[in-house]
């Protein structure tokens, strides 16, 4: 099986060496039962999960740029796939080992919690599956990790993307998430920019934008984000937040912002 490879150089910390493989239309990546050895992310093309229910096989995700799949081996050993993954077009893909996956882990955290949330997801599946089976509700402990409901939209309080002058309002909460929809875990943020976002820079959670008591704003770059975040031409730092005033240039990834809050809101 081919590895990743990990290089490290005088005063530089590891690095990993993605393994890249391609699969062409319609070609089946794994099928249900196969022994599970790997994980993929995909680079382009689209991939449709399939699995075999009540003898009819049927489409459980259609996943594309940045998505994961096959994880599930990477946390129990010679697991058989639950589902067959088939290329809906070319596919170019990472390849991930389980020797390759602690370092992954260790150097990006947020592929984890998206793990966790995806695990979470499929259980809610596998339990609604089962109430249908027996004909009643069968418990399931809450987790703190899930899709809450969605705050109201705040509409005093925006960002404009300065090419389409698209309004995206921020939630009428403490804080608003910022970045595109998973379709992994179906979860999305409080502002989706895949609309805007044409070269699929924005990361899934890229940013905060924090409403303070004292009414100021300011913006925190999520950890795990790979395009950045700027205001006014500055890069932001991970974690710390920066504060924004209405008229302030946001740029998320690619996608150019203007950030706006109506009169009544400022004073």
């Amino acid at each position: 099986m081919m590895k990743f490879k990990t290089t490290s150089g005088k005063g530089s910390h590891d690095s990993l060496e993605p393994l890249r493989t391609h699969f062409a239309k319609d070609a089946v990546i794994f099928g249900e039962g196969d022994l599970g050895l790997a994980m993929y992310v995909i680079e382009s093309g689209e991939v449709e999960i399939r699995k075999v229910l009540g003898g009819e096989e049927k489409t459980l995700a259609l996943l594309e740029k940045g998505d994961f799949f096959g994880e599930m081996c990477m946390l129990e050993d010679e697991t058989p796939r639950s589902a067959t993954a088939v290329a809906l077009s070319d596919v170019d893909a990472v390849m991930i080992d389980q020797s390759a996956f602690t370092f992954i882990l260790t150097h990006n955290p947020e592929i984890a919690i998206r793990m966790m949330r995806k695990l979470v997801l499929r259980l809610r599946q596998t339990t609604q599956m089962l109430e249908e089976a027996v004909g009643h509700e069968v418990e399931l402990d809450e987790s703190s990790i899930t899709d809450g409901p969605r705050p109201a939209p705040n509409l005093s309080a925006r960002l404009i993307e300065l090419n389409t002058n698209m309004a995206f309002p921020l939630a009428d909460s403490r804080e608003t998430l910022i970045g595109r929809m998973d379709p992994v875990t179906g979860i999305h943020p409080d502002i989706d920019l895949t609309p805007v976002d044409t070269k699929r820079s924005i990361s899934r959670r890229h940013a905060r934008i924090r409403h303070d008591e004292d009414g100021s704003y300011n913006v925190v770059e999520d950890v795990g984000t790979m395009n950045g975040t700027y205001v006014n031409g500055n890069r932001l730092s991970t974690g710390r937040s920066h504060p924004i005033v209405p008229g302030d240039q946001v740029v998320f990834g690619t996608v150019q912002t203007r950030f706006e809050v109506d009169d009544a809101e400022e004073e």
